[in-house]
């Protein structure tokens, strides 16, 4: 998942002018946020970096934008490109490095003292974004530059940039009378506390529940590194020798459900995951209904019928009724296929005499064991030739191959946490730096859950025809490698960890001039194309040969092996697309509300679950109060769906390697050019139809997930 905060517009109008940046820095000398970085390739300075630096460095950043956005405003001479776009752009450099970096270590690396600045730091940022986007005099330039954008001589990309700015523009409320304004302001600010709530709460829930086993009879069935983690947490929490703890973490919850043989342990489990933060002192119920209100509230005051219809009119979407019917197309395959794997797990419980109707908490179970039996296949087995190091080996060489590029780490680098790795990305012919890489792959308690890519510095063009380059990263939530065992990787692990080095490239290899299209700023449903395509390449026969070692002997993984996971592919695939659609399609349904009151959440969920003919053996993939993609922020409200909509195009396109090589040099020369350095800089399909040769249908997507007749 993509979570890079888009910065390029923040600016602000509510500071105290350039008497008070000089007396902020005046009085913050050692602040490092507002000194230039000294560091190598001007990464954070980490080291020098303390909780009490932030609010200061973003008020000081929210009052020097104020003084540049005055300038932009001030401007007697005509509205320009370079006048108006490029110097907005450019007015932000301070509150940019304050604000990645806050964003990035709340997330990656929080603590009770970040928690509690984050309380104050992200409504003062959302009110300065609110003040400029609603400022008349600078809406006033960019409003002469669209209306005259197609006779002032700008290039494809400057045109695109000035459509965007405007339509962000009236989007972010430039039309509305100021009564209107102040109402849109608030209602923004409300959201902001809201989010806020919601993590803080998902967090908590997360962390709070955990269960402990005394008897080792019940850890049957489950793999070695699992056992011996949650014997670790246990003595971290100071339970001594003989108990396990297993938390709500996907490393360990994740083999509890597929592995332990302990039926009321894996239904333990799932109800504490699929209930958390639906009760109690975390309970999120009231604030999801806040936040439908106001959401609700917001796209009326914009002159939308609802908050879906104001999420999917700035994508390519367009319409929430788009969005619905690409999902339908994908949904009805994928519940037909459910039907089918159930059929296979009970078979298999019946043969067993297992006495049981298959139930939520068995799919991962019993898929496991259909697996096993059909393919003759143990990921277990599998674990061992998927070490960490070993699949970061096989993404490297994979961008190596592909795009010419290689890594070198850099062991005396700044780093925000002691297992952060950080690498010198340079072209493996002329040794030119092209980025910085960071990974941060292990759990923690500070980090909360998911797999996500983001930045602590764009890529852009500077007016001397410099460029920027940027310090990407990825983070993950992997077992964590124990005294005499490395963090080994399931299959799914394998495919995340390509997924989000997919949103790094998008990131490390971006040649798009202007700040606001460089890189992963995209249209929301064209993001996760880069990400996903890469998945792609992660069980290839000629790139596994080449990373999938035994973390023991080294052992090149066996052909036999690499068979059964050629074989085995598709298996599963009706409870992964139907969990996805699901989600994306009760996303959808709450974008359509316009609540008044309370919505009886729980309810509204087994509506959409009748509505949609959902299978019992199987649930959302995220359920509400802890559907952090849309309520925890706005990034993917009503917008869940661009995951399936990106997979239309990543798997129609990866179907022109299979077809011209998978390392085929000029196809991913297309590609690097067409989609990972354009960045935002030209619609998203044409950009796609110019790598492809053609628009993309859903049926490339049903033949990869073995769901197409």
């Amino acid at each position: 998942m993509n979570k890079k905060i888009l910065l390029f517009a923040a600016v602000a109008v509510v500071g105290a002018g350039a008497a008070g940046i000089a007396a902020t820095m005046d009085k913050e000398p050692d602040n490092p946020f507002l000194q230039d970085y000294t560091t190598v390739y001007e990464i954070p300075p980490f080291d020098q970096i303390k909780t009490e630096h932030y609010l200061p460095a973003l008020k000081a950043g929210i009052a020097k934008q104020e003084d540049e956005i005055l300038k932009i405003c001030d401007n007697t001479e005509t509205p320009t490109f370079d006048n108006t776009v490029v110097a907005f752009e450019n007015a932000a450099e301070t509150l940019n490095k304050v604000v990645l970096v806050f964003a990035a270590l709340e997330e990656s690396n929080s603590s009770p003292e970040m928690v509690a600045v984050a309380e104050e730091f992200y409504p003062l940022y959302s009110e300065s974004q609110d003040a400029i986007m609603m400022n008349d005099k600078l809406f006033e330039r960019f409003k002469y530059l669209y209306d005259h954008r197609n006779d002032m001589g700008m290039a494809p990309d400057q045109i695109r940039a000035v459509e965007t700015y405007y339509k962000n523009f009236v989007r972010a409320g430039a039309l509305l009378d100021e009564a209107q304004k102040q109402e849109l302001k608030n209602f923004n600010t409300d959201l902001t506390n809201l989010y806020l709530q919601f993590n803080k709460n998902l967090l908590n829930a997360t962390n709070a529940f955990s269960i402990v086993i005394e008897n080792p009879e019940r850890l049957s069935g489950l793999p070695a590194n699992t056992v011996a983690v949650a014997a670790e947490e246990a003595q971290k929490r100071g339970l001594g020798e003989g108990k396990w703890v297993f938390t709500l973490h996907a490393p360990s919850r994740l083999p509890v459900l597929q592995y332990a043989n302990d039926r009321d342990l894996r239904e333990q489990m799932y109800k504490g995951y699929t209930t958390q933060a639906s009760s109690g002192e975390y309970n999120n119920l009231p604030v999801i209904n806040k936040i439908l209100q106001t959401r609700a509230k917001k796209a009326a005051l914009l002159g939308f019928d609802c908050y879906g219809s104001y999420m999917t009119d700035n994508v390519m979407a367009k319409t929430v009724a788009n969005a619905e019917n690409l999902l339908m197309q994908i949904w009805t395959p994928a519940v037909a296929k459910v039907k089918e794997e159930v059929k296979e797990m009970q078979a298999l419980a019946d043969r067993e005499g297992a006495g049981i109707t298959i139930q939520p908490w068995d799919y991962y179970y019993y898929a496991e064991k259909v697996r096993a039996d059909k393919y003759n296949m143990d990921e277990n087995e599998l674990r061992a030739y998927f070490a960490v190091d070993s699949v970061r080996n096989g993404i490297f060489n994979m961008a190596g191959r592909l795009y010419g590029v290689k890594f070198t780490e850099m062991p005396d680098a700044p780093k925000y946490f002691d297992e952060v790795t950080v690498y010198d990305v340079t072209d493996a012919k002329t040794n030119e730096h092209i980025a910085v890489f960071m990974t941060d792959y292990f759990t923690r308690p500070s980090k909360r859950q998911g797999a996500w890519m983001s930045e602590f510095k764009g890529s852009w063009t500077n007016p001397d025809g410099t460029s920027s380059r940027p310090v990407i990263f990825n983070v993950g939530n992997f077992t964590p490698p124990t005294a005499d065992m490395p963090s080994l990787l399931s299959i799914d692990e394998v495919e995340t960890m390509f997924h989000e080095f997919g949103h790094g490239l998008h990131g490390m290899l971006s040649r798009a001039r202007l700040k606001s299209q460089a890189g992963t700023n995209v249209d929301r449903d064209f993001v996760e194309l880069p990400s996903q395509i890469h998945e792609h390449w992660a069980f290839q026969p000629e790139l596994l040969r080449t990373y999938a070692h035994h973390y023991k002997t080294g052992e090149t993984i066996p052909e036999e092996l690499i068979e059964k996971i050629q074989a085995s592919s598709k298996h599963n695939s009706g409870f992964r697309t139907a969990e996805l659609v699901g989600a994306a399609l009760l996303d959808l349904q709450y974008g359509k509300l316009n609540p008044t009151g309370d919505v009886d959440v729980m309810a509204f969920e087994d509506s959409v679950r009748n509505a949609i003919g959902m299978p019992a053996e199987l649930t959302y993939r995220y359920r509400s109060p802890y559907f952090k993609h849309i309520f925890g922020s706005d990034g993917y409200a009503s917008g869940y769906y661009t995951y399936l909509w990106a997979e239309v195009l990543d798997t129609d396109g990866f179907e022109l390697f299979e077809e011209k090589g998978i390392f085929d040099t000029e196809t991913a020369a297309s590609f690097k050019k067409n989609i990972l350095e354009a960045g935002g800089s030209e619609d998203p399909m044409a950009l796609y139809v110019r790598f492809r040769g053609h628009q993309p249908s859903v049926d490339a997507l049903l033949r990869n997930r073995g769901l197409a007749e």
